[in-house]
């Protein structure tokens, strides 16, 4: 006789209900179903067991001996089945295990790493994995549980929450300008030593402030990264002007380590989100995440 093991789950535990209850309608309470439901599932196993597990009087029920001897099991499924939803509730509020994040080199000091800070002291059982890619990596593909994009949503299915928006700005180092003995404006950037990053093109798309219209610039690049935080460092060492984020830029403006230049022009402008792949309700500590960076990007 072959046995559907998997149909006979919810049997055993309707099974299990009636004998601890002694009734199929006080079962039927415990379980949220109907008591015709909870017969049809007793019935249901008796013929497929071929074996009766139950006795029904007027006056009630009462186990058969081979309904005895299967009660005990079925209670042990019963308190592994709780187990199982126990854990899943406490996982939910106590998350645990690796917690892997994609974002570009643009967020990593003043934003993301702060926000893992953070969340790592409200849920200590966390392993974060930080993949800093400039290169926007698939979630599924890589394996990661939350990305950090900017820029125009790519046609997906993933879920996307918005964070805020950043817009590029052209800015040099005090020692820069002291040097290139010229100043800087929309028209004469293209005279200057520009460091450019590998995905930032000559043909610039820029926005002109003042008059609230776009228009592309010339730019002539006097060296080129592969990463923003490798133009920034030669920005630093007073090598050209570079155009960063605004989110990157800030601290460094504040600091006086770097100047806004050219106000009167801006690079482009990007919405920028937290993506992940979940359909249904989200981890509390994704929806954490989103949170704290939130408010560190616009803290800067």
């Amino acid at each position: 006789m072959k046995i559907n093991k998997l149909r006979q789950l919810p049997r055993l535990l309707a099974f299990a209900a009636v004998a601890e209850k002694g009734s199929f309608t006080r079962a039927a309470e415990v379980l949220g179903v109907t008591k015709s439901a909870v017969s049809q599932q007793i019935s249901l196993l008796e013929e497929e067991l071929g074996i009766r597990v139950l006795n029904r009087t007027t006056r009630g029920v009462s186990l058969t001996a081979l309904g005895e001897s299967l009660l005990s099991q079925c209670q042990l499924l019963q308190d592994q089945t709780n187990r199982i939803f126990t854990d899943v509730v406490n996982a939910g509020a106590n998350p645990q295990g690796r917690f892997a994040v994609t974002f570009p080199h643009a967020f990593e000091s003043n934003i993301v790493i702060p926000a893992i800070e953070q969340l790592c002291l409200e849920f200590p059982g966390l392993e974060p994995e930080l993949i800093v890619s400039d290169k926007a990596l698939d979630i599924v593909s890589n394996n990661l549980d939350v990305a950090i994009y900017s820029g125009e949503l790519p046609d997906s299915s993933y879920r996307a929450l918005p964070i805020g928006a950043m817009t590029e700005i052209f800015c040099a180092t005090p020692l820069y300008l002291h040097r290139a003995a010229s100043p800087v404006t929309p028209e004469s950037l293209g005279e200057h030593r520009w460091l450019a990053t590998s995905w930032q093109q000559q043909k610039m798309p820029i926005w002109h402030v003042d008059c609230n219209k776009s228009d592309v610039i010339q730019l002539n690049p006097f060296a080129r990264a592969n990463t923003l935080a490798c133009a920034l460092k030669m920005a630093l060492r007073h090598m050209g002007v570079v155009l960063l984020a605004d989110v990157v830029a800030k601290p460094y403006l504040k600091t006086g380590e770097l100047v806004h230049i050219a106000h009167r022009i801006s690079g482009p402008h990007w919405p920028v989100y937290t993506l992940h792949a979940y359909h249904g309700e989200k981890p509390v500590h994704l929806t954490r995440f989103h949170q704290l960076v939130s408010r560190f990007f616009m803290a800067l």
